[in-house]
């Protein structure tokens, strides 16, 4: 029988096999020579996050400049804390010994809210139990606020979900603006009327700042509430991703805030429903705050254009800026210490005020 090529070389390739695995058994380890096998790498507990507070943006350092929304708090419970960078967030984030932790979210609904998601999705973090301080300054009507106030949300409202139109297409004073179906369970949240109920119980005599230019800001203004000093108050947080001015918009919120059944409308803010909505996927809404500061009217004194309350001349503007988020931060870190402190009491959730 003459053989073929095929199985002339596989009978040549054979031996060359079984050398092989002949040297390579020689040279394999024995089992009293063979390296132990790698310990297992142990794994750091997650922190467990007590309260955790979100600003939305800061000028420039977390300490030692002109002070953003973060700046006070960073130097209050993180100054020194190692940055924990996570993975789809703006900012890193910092946490004390004693489970206070932070970070600057970003401005806006999704640059905030894509931040939040991020930082609950991080394994390294534990946010079972967490309190959620979303905080920042704001506008106000000066028919129910003033430049320096402190407000703690009742209820977020979302002021761009739904249709709007041209006012020169609608009726004569009529709403300019309709609710989308779909979107209920998305455009409100009524936060804890408890968790509120505490806010102004533990922060609603806190002394707060003012500053000359404000004071001679107000007097622009004839209504009462915007002449008055700094104070601590509540109301709905109306969230929409523009800046809005002038009377017409201020009445727009105010319109939707009935429609939707929530208290009256006081603060103009861009982020808070967004990022009560990412974590409420998560966690609920019980124990989210919204605290805001404002530093500015949201429409122009009698004697200005929307135009120019929009785009003031230089030196005059509101002023109090410095002041307010001073005062931000002096209202929200008597909630904050009061939550640490008594830790056992809120752990399992809000007790009754």
């Amino acid at each position: 029988m003459v053989s073929s090529p095929r199985s002339s070389a596989f009978a040549h390739w054979l031996p060359l096999c079984a050398a092989a695995l002949l040297m390579a058994g020689c040279a394999a380890p024995t089992a009293s020579t063979a390296p132990a096998p790698a310990a297992p790498t142990a794994t750091a507990a997650p922190i467990k996050v007590k309260v955790f507070v979100a600003a939305m943006f800061e000028i420039g350092q977390n300490s030692g400049d002109r002070a953003g929304e973060f700046q006070h708090w960073y130097e209050r419970y993180w100054r020194g804390a190692t940055p924990i960078a996570v993975r789809g967030a703006l900012q890193p984030a910092y946490c004390n010994a004693d489970g206070v932790c932070g970070a600057v979210l970003g401005m806006g609904k999704v640059n905030s809210s894509s931040s939040m998601q991020a930082i609950l999705l991080d394994p390294r973090f534990d946010f079972s139990e967490t309190y959620y301080m979303i905080s920042g300054v704001a506008g106000t009507p000066p028919a129910r606020g003033t430049i320096g106030e402190v407000n703690w949300g009742t209820w977020l409202v979302d002021y761009d979900l739904g249709h709007r139109w041209a006012p020169e297409e609608n009726k004569p004073g009529e709403p300019t603006f309709m609710p989308r179906k779909g979107y209920e369970e998305y455009r409100r949240f009524r936060l804890n009327p408890d968790l509120v109920a505490w806010a102004m119980k533990l922060t609603a005599n806190t002394p707060l700042k003012d500053a000359d230019s404000a004071r001679k800001y107000r007097l622009r203004y004839p209504d009462a509430a915007a002449r008055r000093a700094p104070f601590v108050g509540t109301g709905t947080h109306m969230t929409g991703d523009t800046f809005f001015h002038g009377p017409g918009m201020s009445k727009q919120a105010q319109y939707i805030a009935r429609l939707y059944g929530a208290d009256d409308y006081v603060i103009t803010e861009m982020e808070a429903a967004a990022i009560t909505l990412v974590i409420r996927r998560s966690h609920g809404t019980d124990r989210v705050m919204s605290l805001r500061g404002a530093v500015n009217f949201d429409q122009g004194s009698p004697n200005e254009t929307t135009l120019q309350h929009l785009d003031p001349a230089p030196g005059e503007t509101a002023g109090g800026f410095a002041e307010t988020v001073e005062n931000v931060a002096l209202v929200g870190t008597r909630m904050v210490d009061h939550i640490v402190a008594n830790w056992p009491r809120w752990q399992a959730g809000v007790p009754k005020p």
